[in-house]
């Protein structure tokens, strides 16, 4: 009798198996599976290319003083993008990147997709600083990221140092100087 539990146990559970990964396997072919209602309706939108430091120039929304003060590091050079707003790259007097800023304002799918992209929300600690922004936070030996969003403008802030504190001061400041 006990036997034969065991048995019709292991055979719906590989009927439940066989039944869940039809759907997997239904999408795999190019079906569509039914959609939960936590899964987006729309896919992901199409985020703009990384910016690269193009020119060496002030940053137009952050003092370099201001960086190293909060950074804790010497700035040597700040270089911008061509982008409107300019992302700003803070070096070191060694030329190596000590702490990047990117602002985005348009597409308010794209800047919840830059954010995720920067502080995943699987991986990152959520945040809402400064009140009515919403993104995430996460650091390592190797440095810290702040990601945060509103509507269609989005603030990444990325920097050498392991306290993310530094890179959400930035991130409020940032936001206040730019008026958003």
């Amino acid at each position: 009798m006990r036997t034969s539990q065991v048995v019709i146990s292991f055979a719906v559970a590989a009927f439940v198996a066989g039944c869940s990964g039809g759907q997997a396997d239904d999408a795999a072919a190019g079906e569509s599976a039914p959609s939960s209602p936590s899964s987006p309706s729309s896919p992901s939108p199409a985020l703009p290319p990384e910016p690269r430091p193009e020119n060496e120039a002030p940053c137009p929304y952050l003092d370099s003083e201001r960086v190293a003060q909060v950074n804790g590091q010497r700035v040597g050079s700040v270089s911008t993008s061509s982008d409107d707003p300019p992302a700003c790259f803070f070096l070191r007097p060694d030329g190596e990147t000590q702490l990047t800023v990117r602002v985005y304002t348009g597409e308010p799918d794209v800047a919840r997709g830059l954010v995720d992209a920067a502080a995943p929300v699987a991986t990152s600690n959520p945040t809402s600083q400064p009140t009515g922004w919403e993104g995430g936070y996460e650091s390592d030996d190797d440095g810290a990221v702040y990601a945060v969003a509103q509507d269609g403008d989005a603030v990444v802030i990325t920097t050498n140092q392991p306290q993310s504190v530094k890179a959400r001061t930035v991130a409020t400041e940032v936001i206040s100087a730019l008026g958003f």
